[in-house]
């Protein structure tokens, strides 16, 4: 299998003032395209940890992908590095000055001669036009191993490996192994409640096929891969026959609230939210996905108790009785924004988010979640974590997950919770 090696480069990578998307997403590119990923590091805006990490890709690695330090402030040094390692001089290309030339005259910038440097590039290197920024991409080759040196702005660097890096691999890099990836999207079960009900997988994992658990406060998605189809066809089935009903749907970047919103089409049913410790993140959810207005009638964030009287007549006494963070509560939220916005189902959520305010009968993470649906009228209860973002990315989980198990009839709801009935 053909190896790649990744290097970011950058010292606001190294101090945490950026997010190293780059090296993930590189990372993932290439696998798709039959890589074997050895190596991934940071370094920072210095020559000679430049210089040596890249010398020694280009000895180890069939494919080198570098990110970082191309533009035209005095820390930006990753082409006069390479330019040293292939000892190349720096010449000026014509259509890269041209391209940024109109660039500045756009915008109505001046034009200044740190900027005309951006259009210098290594004289053996291939330019990888790049029309989404001012600095160009770089291609080069020794004794069969090739190095991209890319820009790090995110939208730039895939772009050009899109468009640029794509073809040269295509073109020079050959045998590569076939690797076909699969993605299984759980949701509303541990990761280690998974991987037991999934069970031993030794005799599916042999000849390159892999596993593997990759767990986020939305769910776990297992991810399968192997270079041929025949490998996956029985870990298909034995997936779908021992976890099936914690699967939603398959695809890397496929969404609960996406499949949620099909199965509301498919059934012609509309819905309506009522939010309190999630603050709007679930309505978000929902109208992130196209086309949701066909089933999304509206939201409410009710944070105050005045707001859950008066807009979704939640009782004063159950308030006063039972408290905000309660069963009642829950329940009423979602009568309530059902009825006052005519839809099918009503949703809500209020709980203790954090990380402060939890007492000893209702902890930090403790959140009611009331279901309107189709007149059956439940409540379910959970205690989360200590982690605000965590505990309103999960009590949104759980409100889409539940919903989409109710409308297809599932004998479960997420984390195996038990319904309360009004």
């Amino acid at each position: 299998m053909k190896k790649a090696h990744i290097i970011t480069i950058g010292n606001e990578l190294l101090i945490g003032d950026t997010v190293n998307t780059n090296a993930s997403w590189i990372g993932s590119k290439l696998t798709e395209s039959g890589f074997f990923v050895d190596k991934m590091i940071s370094i920072p805006d210095d020559y000679t940890p430049i210089i040596g990490e890249i010398s020694e890709s280009l000895q180890k690695a069939d494919l080198t992908i570098v990110t970082g330090g191309l533009g035209p402030t005095h820390d930006d040094i990753t082409k006069k590095a390479v330019a040293d390692i292939f000892d190349s001089e720096l010449v000026e290309n014509e259509a890269v000055l041209n391209h940024v030339k109109a660039i500045f005259e756009t915008r109505g910038f001046i034009f200044s001669r740190s900027n005309r440097e951006q259009a210098l590039v290594p004289e053996c290197s291939k330019v990888l036009f790049n029309s989404q920024g001012t600095a160009p991409g770089m291609w080069f080759e020794r004794n069969g191993h090739y190095l991209a040196v890319l820009p790090g702005v995110p939208y730039e660097m895939k772009h050009l490996m899109n468009k640029q890096v794509s073809k040269k691999v295509e073109q020079y890099i050959q045998d590569l192994d076939t690797n076909i990836i699969e993605y299984f999207r759980t949701a509303g079960i541990p990761e280690s409640t998974l991987s037991e009900k999934v069970g031993n997988l030794d005799q599916f994992t042999s000849n390159g096929v892999r596993v593997a658990f990759l767990p986020n406060p939305s769910g776990v998605t297992i991810r399968i891969s192997a270079n041929s189809e025949e490998k996956l066809v029985q870990l298909r089935e034995m997936l779908q026959d021992r976890a099936g009903k914690y699967i939603y749907g398959k695809g890397k970047h496929l969404k609960l609230a996406e499949v949620l919103g099909e199965l509301l089409i498919e059934k012609n049913m509309t819905i309506a939210t009522a939010e309190s410790c999630t603050g709007g993140l679930l309505s978000n959810k929902i109208t992130d996905i196209p086309g949701s207005s066909r089933y999304m009638l509206g939201g409410v964030v009710a944070y105050s108790n005045d707001v859950k009287m008066n807009l979704l007549n939640v009782s004063q006494n159950s308030l006063e009785q039972y408290g905000a963070v309660s069963k009642k509560v829950a329940l009423e939220m979602a009568k309530g924004v059902a009825e006052q916005l005519g839809a099918d189902i009503g949703v809500s959520s209020t709980g203790i988010a954090g990380p402060g305010g939890g007492t000893e009968e209702k902890p930090v993470g403790m959140v009611w979640m009331g279901f309107w649906i189709n007149g059956e009228h439940f409540a379910l209860q959970s205690v989360f974590t200590n982690d605000r973002l965590i505990n309103k990315e999960r009590t949104v989980m759980v409100i889409l997950e539940s919903v989409r198990r109710r409308l297809l009839g599932v004998d479960s709801l997420p984390y195996e919770l038990k319904p309360e009935q009004a």
